[in-house]
């Protein structure tokens, strides 16, 4: 390598040579320009010269061998050197043996029949499974997103000696998820898509498309949004908008991470830091700063609206500006992650329960007595007296977080995978407490549902495939707000809320009335024979 030219540190090395070029390249200029006053031919050199032009020519050499090749290279041997790299894991993992049960010989020759392949795609095949072409680079190597998933399921098929037949191939854009929504593609998994509604919130009509296989679910959600329909619709609010991201960094004492703790913390400083981490989107603009701190370990949790996105990357982003920008002041600060799960993202936490994260919504509804007895067939006082039992004690009593409710993460999961959404971030957004209370006295029904931590976005991910694309058509939240960023976003959260809420109401009506397990017998089983 260029960078073996001196037995050296790297830094020393370039820093050798970068001084060396720029020295000698002084010195050579200012002795021609003499020559050319003087009228002495540049041809003519002198020994001091002669070494410049040596020195000249051999800086340049290793300059363009460290960067400039380097860089080239970068660009026409990539797939080369992944290749390399990946044949290296390959030679590695070789020693580890772990046989798969035996299959009968019908199956396999089923497997390796799925698929007509012309000759060409044949030796492509050939040279996946024998490991010469990595899977990962078919997409660059052949420019053909399809071919390159037709061509990969092929391979995994034969090197697994099991069918994929069933798993659907054709009829799905694969260009529209390379290098953003999955690697490796072999397939597509077919979810059906049902409408529930009209959902009447806010004063507005929605038809809200689930994506699950779990029957009942759709059904019961529907009848919930008849049950608020018929009593005149909910109401929803968001109480707070804010995306958050949470860095670890490290001190060699307590104090100093006191110390910045408290400058973190301190209003006067907030404009400042508010400009720098800014500085990464149009739509991020920073909220707050919160700090916790273990020892001389501190977790610097930051807020910041991001718009109609999810947000995740926005403020990550706005974050790093921020630990770059106090290094000035803080240098022996050691930044250990970007992220140190005080955020806290895809998993149950008591902070994102307490102080929220995206957006925290609440949403109410009141249902008169005459719909509860004949469109939910039973009455306000069992609809309350269970919703205690069972929501508010039953769930204290197994230590539940976040978790005060029927089934929130049903009509959320479903949501979230029909709009694109992040299915892992169904875990914090599923965050809800239902409560219920009966009014008028005792005749009509108050219920309400408060999700602190509703994660979702209308543009990036998942949203943009066409799919998912169209069900955010469906409700009137396609894309980006251009008139007020954020209200899409914002809109999509009111509308799970409200979703939760019809499914709770449902749920809980079925139970109080014993219906669940019939229901549940009639349409959640299957009368086909898998065997």
């Amino acid at each position: 390598k260029a960078s073996d030219a001196l037995p050296l540190p790297l830094y020393l090395t370039n820093g050798i040579f970068f001084t060396l070029f720029f020295s000698v390249a002084y010195f050579l200029l200012h002795r021609w320009r003499e020559k050319i006053r003087s009228s002495t031919p540049l041809h003519v050199l002198t020994l001091s010269e002669l070494a410049g032009v040596i020195c000249l020519i051999a800086s340049f050499i290793y300059l363009l061998g460290f960067f400039g090749i380097d860089f080239v290279q970068s660009f026409i041997s990539k797939p080369e050197a992944d290749e390399d790299h990946q044949n290296f894991i390959i030679q590695e993992e070789s020693k580890i043996h772990c046989p798969l049960p035996p299959l009968p010989s019908a199956g396999i020759s089923k497997a390796k029949s799925d698929v007509e392949l012309p000759e060409e795609d044949e030796e492509v095949v050939k040279c996946v499974v024998s490991g010469e072409i990595p899977s990962y680079s078919l997409e660059s190597k052949l420019g053909d997103c399809f071919r390159a998933a037709k061509i990969r399921r092929e391979a995994v098929q034969r090197q697994t000696g099991r069918s994929l037949e069933g798993l659907p191939l054709e009829g799905f854009d694969y260009d529209s998820i390379l290098g953003q929504c999955c690697e490796m593609p072999v397939g597509y998994v077919q979810i059906p898509v049902g409408i529930v509604g009209p959902l009447l919130l806010n004063g507005c009509e929605y038809s809200v498309p689930m994506a699950t296989t779990e029957g009942c679910l759709v059904a019961s959600t529907n009848r919930g949004c008849k049950a608020i329909y018929a009593s005149g619709g909910a109401t929803c609010e968001i109480l707070r908008d804010g995306m958050t991201r949470a860095p670890v960094v490290r001190f060699q004492s307590a104090k100093r991470a006191t110390e910045l703790k408290f400058f973190l913390e301190d209003p006067l400083n907030f404009d400042t830091l508010s400009v720098v981490f800014n500085k990464s989107s149009r739509f991020a603009r920073l909220q707050e700063i919160h700090c916790g701190i273990a020892g001389k370990n501190l977790y610097i949790r930051f807020s910041c609206s991001t718009g109609d996105a999810m947000g995740m990357n926005m403020v990550s982003k706005g974050v790093q500006n921020v630990l770059d920008f106090l290094r000035s002041d803080f240098p022996d600060m050691d930044v250990i992650g970007i992220s140190g799960n005080y955020c806290s993202d895809k998993k149950p936490a008591a902070v994102n329960w307490i102080s929220g994260r995206g957006k925290s919504v609440v949403c109410e509804s009141v249902i008169t007595g005459d719909v509860v007895s004949k469109v939910l067939k039973t009455s306000v006082a069992s609809l309350v007296e269970l919703n205690m039992l069972k929501n508010l004690a039953g769930s204290a009593v197994a230590g539940s977080l976040g978790g005060f409710n029927a089934h929130a993460a049903n009509i959320v999961s479903a949501i979230f995978i029909s709009t694109g959404q992040d299915p892992a971030q169904n875990i914090e957004s599923s965050h809800c407490i239902t409560m219920m209370e009966g009014i008028n006295e005792g005749r009509d029904l108050h219920i309400s549902v408060t999700m602190p931590s509703v994660e979702v976005g209308t543009v990036g991910g998942g949203t943009q495939l066409s799919s998912q694309s169209a069900c955010l058509n469906l409700i009137g939240v396609k894309g980006a707000n251009k008139e007020s960023p954020g209200e899409n976003a914002q809109r999509l959260a009111g509308i799970v809320a409200g979703a939760v809420l019809a499914g709770e109401l449902s749920l809980m009506s079925a139970i109080s009335a014993g219906h669940l397990v019939n229901s549940h017998m009639k349409y959640n089983r299957s009368s086909r024979d898998m065997s």
